[in-house]
């Protein structure tokens, strides 16, 4: 998918990744980006600003 499908589309997207989908999100024809679930990430990786 391409960052304006992307762009359009973002809450239908949202949807997918909160359904456990993982979306690629290509810029220029290449991969770029992805959009994943929470729960798929490690439970090591802390969130922004918390420490430990």
């Amino acid at each position: 998918m391409n960052v304006h499908q992307a762009k359009t589309h973002l809450s239908r997207l949202l949807q997918q990744v909160e359904a456990g989908e993982t979306i690629v999100i290509a810029r220029a024809g290449k991969p770029s980006e992805q959009l994943v679930p929470i729960n798929a990430h490690s439970k090591r990786i802390s969130p922004p600003g918390c420490r430990g």
